[in-house]
């Protein structure tokens, strides 16, 4: 997973001026492999914002070619050769001024061309290295500082940190969870972004935006939906949204799709909008039934398998769920109303579902490795209230809420089983500490807190439960003392004693457990069979012979005579 490291840093809460590689170091020794730390935006100069002034249509040639008068605030307007269409007098610009140095060591020189000389170069997106488009001009918004130097405007210089996760870290795919350890290894306190610009009534269902149900609860067990209208499909992506989609390896489409984009690398969640006036009555989750059909996004019409699990309204399947939406119900440059969906889905059913159409998403991998069950309805709220802040229309209150209850995970470990575990003694507060750390809610059984010498412990803020110590005057046995552990819904991996003792010894660090050379057990010596082999070895060494050790899957060729002379 590739992300930026000022997006990291800014949600985690540490210090922006700190050393690439030692984020990439205490990442490593979490557990999140650091594969590359690469340097982006720093190989930019010379780049400014500026505004459009004045536009000659020139004739003659095969193609469109303007010359145009650009104005940086800072003395006379320049003029510049363009061949874009896609802007307009008033418009501000990203300007490479002459001298200026673009990505890849590309020099900005004044030159004459078409009849006039050019001073410089108005930049679209692919040449400032903040994405593939090429077919335009970057517009930037009315309000962009004119003479502004473009890499501080923009947030160009960054680092772009490229992660391996494990197929048991699906938290870790995201800037929620990269900023969660690094906030952990820093010793820093962390904001969680899910929280963060919430409407008050995130969570209020209000009858239903849009009629939808499960209908296979073994492949989802949430299922949310909001609507908005009057949604304007012109508006543009902001500039650093589009900078840190691209960081993240994902390239800008429209607003409605880079803000479910923009989330999903935040938060984890994957996203999907509908056009509402494409959907077709109610909306339910389920198997796909035999002999149904689906063209999706990439234009390619699929034959669906009953194990599949689809999104479907009256007209049949909509949507792949959890792999890529459906090309029926695809938002266009005309949609104004929208139906956004968030969703948990079962990952082995996403899993098998994307490799049996050989068809791998962002969010099919985010999904395989299991997403946090109680993200929808934030994500989807934040969807919502993005999409209406940038792009105008409103939000219907409420929204769709379809749910199958599941347990509460619970496990019950003895305090000292990490230290067991690593062969070292890491106590008891380490160890509660350390668990919620991880997010855990931890608790002592009812039986343990009643007795007279337990003392309750209120849980740090943000776990909300009560934790329970008694004061260690050696005299009790640590290994009877035993914690009710409740892992955070982002961990499903965490089910059983010996994930928690992975986790503490993980953040203690797995430098700091010891290293022993294994003892034989005192008493017991060799036994009768050992010590009649060892005698005849060694009278047999002694009467002239050499044990020869044959290897197994080896080459072992008879022997044979020497040839008669």
């Amino acid at each position: 997973m590739r992300v930026s490291l000022n997006w990291v840093l800014e949600v985690a809460g540490v210090d922006p001026g700190s050393d690439p590689a030692e984020v990439g170091r205490r990442l490593t020794a979490a557990g999140l492999e650091v594969e590359s730390v690469e340097q982006v935006g720093h190989d930019i100069s010379g780049v400014v914002v500026a505004e459009v002034t004045e536009i000659e249509e020139l004739t003659g040639f095969k193609k469109p070619v303007r010359y145009c008068q650009v104005d940086t605030s800072s003395g006379e307007p320049r003029g510049v050769i363009c061949g874009a269409v896609n802007f307009a007098v008033g418009d501000r610009v990203p300007l490479a001024q002459p001298g200026a140095r673009l990505p890849g060591g590309f020099e900005i020189g004044a030159r004459k061309t078409y009849g006039h000389i050019s001073e410089g170069m108005i930049c679209s997106a692919a040449e400032l290295g903040i994405g593939e488009d090429h077919s335009g001009i970057l517009v930037l918004a009315p309000d962009a500082p004119l003479g502004a130097d473009f890499v501080q405007y923009a947030g160009l210089d960054d680092h772009v940190l490229d992660i391996a996760v494990t197929p048991d870290r699906g938290y870790a795919l995201s800037v929620r969870g990269v900023s969660r350890e690094l906030a952990t290894s820093y010793g820093v306190r962390f904001t969680d972004p899910a929280d963060a610009d919430l409407p008050a009534d995130f969570a209020a269902v209000s009858g239903q935006v849009h009629a939808a149900s499960i209908g296979d609860p073994t492949a989802c067990d949430r299922f949310v939906l909001r609507q908005m209208r009057g949604f304007d499909p012109a508006a543009a992506t902001p500039l650093r949204m589009r900078v840190r989609l691209a960081r993240g390896g994902l390239r800008t489409v429209s607003l409605a799709v880079d803000v479910t984009n923009y989330l999903m690398l935040e938060l984890g969640q994957p996203l999907h909008a509908f056009d509402a006036d494409r959907l077709s009555g109610p909306i339910v989750v389920r198997r796909a039934e035999p002999g149904e059909k689906l063209e999706t996004l990439d234009h390619v019409l699929r034959d669906l398998d009953p194990d599949d699990v689809v999104i479907a309204d009256s007209s049949g399947p909509i949507s792949m769920a959890g792999t890529m939406g459906g090309l029926l119900t695809e938002i266009s440059e005309t949609s104004s109303n929208l139906v956004i969906e968030a969703a948990h889905f079962e990952a082995r059913a996403i899993a098998r579902e994307s490799r049996r159409h050989k068809l791998f998403s962002e969010a099919s991998y985010r999904f395989e490795r299991g997403v946090d069950r109680e993200l929808p309805l934030r994500a989807s709220a934040k969807a919502a209230a993005l999409l209406a802040g940038l792009g105008g229309g409103s939000v219907v209150p409420g929204c769709t809420h379809a749910q199958v209850e599941v347990p509460q995970v619970s496990i019950t470990m003895a305090v000292d089983y990490p230290d067991k575990v690593a062969g070292t003694v890491y106590g008891r507060d380490a160890v509660l500490r350390r668990l919620h750390d991880v997010g855990c809610e931890v608790a002592e059984p009812a039986s343990r807190a009643q007795e007279p010498d337990a003392a309750p412990v209120r849980g740090s803020a943000g776990t909300g439960a009560n934790r329970y110590q008694r004061p260690d005057h050696g005299k009790h046995d640590r290994s009877k003392q035993k914690l009710a552990v409740m892992p955070p819904s982002w961990r499903p991996d965490l089910q059983f004693p010996w994930d928690l003792a992975e986790e503490v010894i993980r953040l203690e660090g797995y430098e700091n457990v010891p290293v022993r050379t294994p003892r034989a057990t005192a008493g017991r010596g060799l036994t009768e069979r050992q010590r009649l082999r060892r005698t005849t070895g060694r009278s047999l060494a002694w009467s002239g012979y050499v044990e020869v050790l044959s290897q197994p899957f080896s080459f072992r060729g008879r022997l044979r005579p020497a040839a008669a002379a």
